[in-house]
């Protein structure tokens, strides 16, 4: 018996976490930052930008929404994906500081990614811009004065 499944791309322990999902994510991701080291001389900076959003990215950001409350070290897992990405893209090396590089690229960071992704689809439902199956499952509730995001 397998202790976790995949749903829409998505894999869940059998206690509902996320843990093997960010191993798949970071995983994958390293594996295609290796595939795209070996093409990146041949490519412009704008050619290995895009290579990487096409390849990593979109692996980090895929149904990112449900890892909104997960822990520091899952988080810093993904997180060291994305640095070494840009990283890639920039030619800056390991022992440079990433924040820069990353504020240069435009990029967020993780935990930014997912909240703004999040907050993204908040204001696209609540704006009626969302599909119907997520318009008619969601509904304003009273402001009760806290902030969460």
């Amino acid at each position: 018996m397998s202790g976790s499944v995949r749903d829409l791309g998505v894999i869940l322990d059998s206690r509902l976490t996320v843990v093997d999902q960010v191993a798949a994510a970071c995983r994958s991701g390293y594996y295609q930052l290796c595939q795209t080291r070996s093409v990146v001389r041949s490519l412009s900076a704008e050619g290995t930008k895009a290579m990487v959003h096409a390849f990593i990215s979109c692996r980090l950001d895929y149904c990112n929404s449900l890892l909104t409350e997960i822990s520091d070290g899952l988080l810093r897992r993904l997180q060291s994906v994305q640095n070494a990405a840009a990283r890639l893209v920039t030619g800056t090396h390991r022992c440079e500081h990433i924040s820069l590089v990353l504020r240069q690229q435009h990029w967020l960071p993780v935990r930014q990614r997912i909240r703004y992704k999040l907050t993204t689809l908040v204001h696209r439902t609540l704006s009626g811009q969302a599909p119907d199956y997520i318009i008619d499952d969601c509904q304003r509730v009273a402001d009760s004065g806290r902030r969460t995001l």
